[in-house]
């Protein structure tokens, strides 16, 4: 099971089902916000949803397939961030992530993220991490510039968004290329 502390107030944990209850809440409280970038979040109308995601991301872990981890500040859970497929072959991967409503701006995601891209470098030898976000997605795309990522270009009308095709920014970070410090 994955652990991660960042600092005293800061770490990241695998998901598991004890944390559905947290989760189900923090993604009600801001749901509003989310689904302007994270349209799937609508679909979570339930606790059971929230279990299946759960599940979900506990199987991609047993698949060696990457996983999603709550990221917790003071005790709370405070968003998710997720490694998403993971190609062995080609030692890449992605990341995406989200903060709850009342977590902004304290510096957490780029935490998090820092922590996650390290991880990946280090422990699993991966050469690449991709972060991909909405162009018009500001806050998002401000996590892997502040890291220090190259914007590798634009993929257009990536994803549907409540009735709207959107673009998607793509950044990339090398193994090689990764010295972020705070």
């Amino acid at each position: 099971m994955f652990k991660y502390t960042i600092d005293d107030s800061l770490h990241l944990k695998m998901l598991d089902l004890q944390d559905a209850e947290s989760l189900f809440s923090l993604t009600e409280k801001s749901k509003s916000e989310l689904v302007k970038w994270l349209p799937l979040i609508a679909d979570n109308t339930c606790l059971e949803d929230t279990q299946r995601f759960i599940k979900s991301t506990i199987q991609r872990f047993a698949e060696n397939n990457g996983f999603s981890a709550g990221i917790w500040y003071q005790g709370d859970i405070a968003g998710v961030i997720s490694f998403h497929h993971i190609n062995w072959h080609n030692l890449n991967t992605s990341i995406g992530y989200w903060l709850g409503s009342g977590f902004e701006g304290r510096g957490l995601m780029t935490k998090s993220c820092a922590a996650l891209i390290s991880y990946a470098f280090s422990e699993w030898k991966l050469n690449r991490v991709e972060i991909r976000a909405a162009s018009d997605n500001w806050k998002s795309r401000r996590i892997p510039e502040r890291l220090g990522f190259t914007e590798e270009g634009c993929i257009r009308q990536a994803q549907k968004i409540n009735g709207r095709y959107v673009d998607h920014m793509v950044y990339g970070m090398l193994a090689n290329e990764w010295t972020f410090s705070e």
